[in-house]
Order: structure tokens, then sequence, then C-alpha cells
């Protein structure tokens, strides 16, 4: 049996930063990465000399990214590990940055996530020699689109309905400022421009560059170093798994997403009806309806009349995407799944503006990667 390391050494998040996610420029991957580091650095109240190991996530930069970026910090000599996970990257590195501080190996942690896409998105399982069914013919939007049409059939909703993800994660990005995109739009801007089926551009993610960061400490950290610690964000689960052989016909990112939050809910000691707040995969609007109903917070085919009778808006039940998700926010792969993990500790800190969740205490943030890999925080507010 796996030990929940995280329930014998409290780990917490009293740090996050971020460079604004968007349109590829000419801005090195070096300022865009210490642009969020040390915004981070600032938010906890801590020097770069205090931090012990550091963990970037990054899917497109190649080998040896981090030294030369952080060395602009100076030159600690600390241990620096650099991950990829696909678009699980950055939440890889806050899962390794929170298992070093719960393992008492070290008090104080950087995982930062940062990338600028190149030439395409390189993928490895191309070259393992082995034959793929449909010969790369299906993009990921186009897998996508066939998912969202299975799911309208099987559940009698319109295209319309699936859309309405994106039109409620448009409205929120336009009051997020580290956003891609920042504008809210109509249903008939959303519906507009098909991609394929019935996903439109709107619908898709942008896959842009920027850079987001998370200080893990632990409590000893936060009592020597004298840090805020009604600012602190208690980390209580971080949970990964990859796909294992399913059914015929059986949604795999969705069955391993409800596998992974179910251990990460285990771990936690709460449940989907604790989650005050949400941020998930949703590259692509079906995603949210998927995951929403994965991780349990309604049963099949439920999702679109609970984002429709607004339950997943702000003030909702429970917050779904208050970032804008990937569709609005953005998703430059290796910072996303950090960045998932910042806003919650925004949102759980009640420093969210006009985003802000009314007394959010609970949150859970979700990624899925190529792979297939799935990784889950959960992060609570202390009572106080």
């Amino acid at each position: 049996m796996v030990r929940n390391l995280l329930s014998e050494r409290k780990v917490y998040v009293v740090g996050i930063g971020f460079h604004r996610y968007q349109r590829r420029t000419d801005t090195t991957y070096v300022a865009l990465g210490l642009t969020a580091a040390r915004q981070a650095l600032e938010d906890a109240g801590v020097a770069w000399r205090d931090v012990e190991v550091a963990y970037t996530g990054t899917a497109l930069l190649g080998m040896g990214a981090s030294r030369i970026m952080l060395s602009h910090l100076g030159s600690s000599g600390i241990p620096m590990t650099q991950i990829e996970n696909a678009s699980a990257s950055g939440s890889s590195a806050v899962a390794q940055a929170c298992l070093d501080v719960a393992s008492g190996r070290t008090d104080l942690a950087l995982a930062l996530g940062v990338d600028k896409p190149r030439h395409g998105l390189p993928m490895a399982p191309a070259e393992a020699g082995i034959k793929n069914l449909e010969g790369g013919t299906i993009v990921p939007f186009t897998h996508f689109a066939l998912l969202a049409s299975e799911y309208m059939s099987m559940h009698g909703i319109p295209a319309e309905a699936v859309a309405k993800v994106a039109e409620k994660n448009h409205r929120n990005g336009a009051h997020n400022p580290y956003a891609q995109r920042q504008k809210r739009r109509t249903m008939e801007e959303i519906m507009a421009d098909p991609i394929s089926g019935s996903l439109t551009r709107l619908q898709c993610c942008p896959v842009g560059e920027g850079a987001a960061a998370v200080i893990i400490a632990s409590e000893d950290a936060i009592q020597h170093l004298g840090l805020d610690r009604r600012r602190a964000i208690r980390v209580l689960s971080s949970a990964t798994r990859t796909e294992r052989l399913y059914g015929p016909g059986e949604g795999i990112d969705a069955a391993l997403t409800a596998e992974t939050a179910q251990l990460a809910f285990d771990d936690a000691g709460v449940g989907p009806t604790d989650l005050d707040v949400l941020e998930v995969h949703d590259a692509f609007s079906i995603e949210e309806l998927l995951y929403t109903e994965a991780l349990g917070l309604c049963g099949p085919g439920e999702a679109a009349s609970l984002i429709d009778n607004g339950q997943f808006d702000l003030g909702g039940r429970c917050a779904v995407s208050p970032s804008g998700g990937l569709l609005a926010m953005g998703h430059p792969i290796g910072p996303t799944g950090a960045g998932q993990v910042a806003e919650i500790t925004r949102q759980l800190r009640g420093e969210a503006g006009a985003r802000q969740q009314p007394g959010a205490r609970t949150g859970l943030a979700h990624m899925v990667g190529v792979g297939a890999v799935c990784v889950v925080h959960v992060l609570q507010r202390d009572a106080n």
C-alpha cells in the first residue's frame, strides 16, 4: 500500500507566480520563467537562498533548461530536476516538490512550469516502432470532436450545450490578467469557425508561451522563515497514475481521471461534494463535461445541465475553471498544471478578485497528458 507522505508531514503552497500566457513572442523562456519564479518568491516572502530544491516542468524546451534560467537568481548549487510529462509536466513538477518536502528531505521547494512553442509538438510514441491503426490521421481536435458527438448522441443534448462550457470559461478568463484569451464571448461567436465536427475554434485551447511557479513549504519552514501562516494553503494529497488496459469503448482519459481522483480523495479525506473550486484539463470543451462527471461531481450525462443552470459558475455549487481553464487561460503545456495549482491557491486565499468563488475552502487541480498520465492535487485552506 502506497503511503500518503503528505499526511505524515504537512505541506503547504506559500507562494505563487505567473508570466501571462500568450501567443509566441520574442521573449526568451528564461525571461518567462524568471518572471513567474520571482513573483512566487515575493508572494511567499522568501529569498532564493532559502529554496533548497527546484523542479522545472517543460515539454517543449529540450534538455538543460533549468540551471541557465535559475542561475540568474543566484548560483546556489541546489538540486535541479527537469520534468517532462506532456501536458502534466507542470503538475508533475508540483507533485515532486510536494513529495520532496513531505519526505523531510527539504523544507522549501520551487516547482516551475515554463514553455515556448517551437516546431510543432514532437511526440515520442511516433518513434516507438509500433504501428497505430489510425496512422496519425486523427488529430487531437478530431478525436475530441468524435467524443463530443458520442456524448451528445448518448445523452440527447445539442452542440450548444457543449459550447456553453466555452462560454462560461471565456467569461471567467475575461477577468484573469494572466489569461491568453481575455475576452467574453457570445454563443454566436463561440459557435462560429468550426474546426472538426461540432467543435469550433473557441472550443479548442490556444497553445502559446508562459510560465507559472509554486513555492512549497513545510510547517518548519513557515515557522523558521516567519511566513504568513494565513496565506499558506495545505496540499492534502497528490496522486499520479498512468493508463492501464480498459474495456472496449471505455473512455481512457475519463476512466484514468476517475481512478486518480479516487486516490486523491481517499488520501485527502474529502470527496467531490466537498469541492468549492475545480480546475480541469479542458483543452476542448467536451472534456469539462467528461471530467466533471468522472471526478464524481455529478452522474453521467448530467454535467451539461449543471452548467446550464449555473451550478459550475462562480457563486454556484462548485466553480469549475474560474481561471478560464485551458480554453481561455491557455495551454502552454509545461506551465499549465502548475498554473492550476496556483489558481486554486489564489481562490482558497480569497484573493481572486472578480473571479473569486465565495467562501472557497477546498479545491482540486486535475491534468491529463499524452501517455496517458493523470495528476490530481487536492488543496485546502485551514480553518481559522
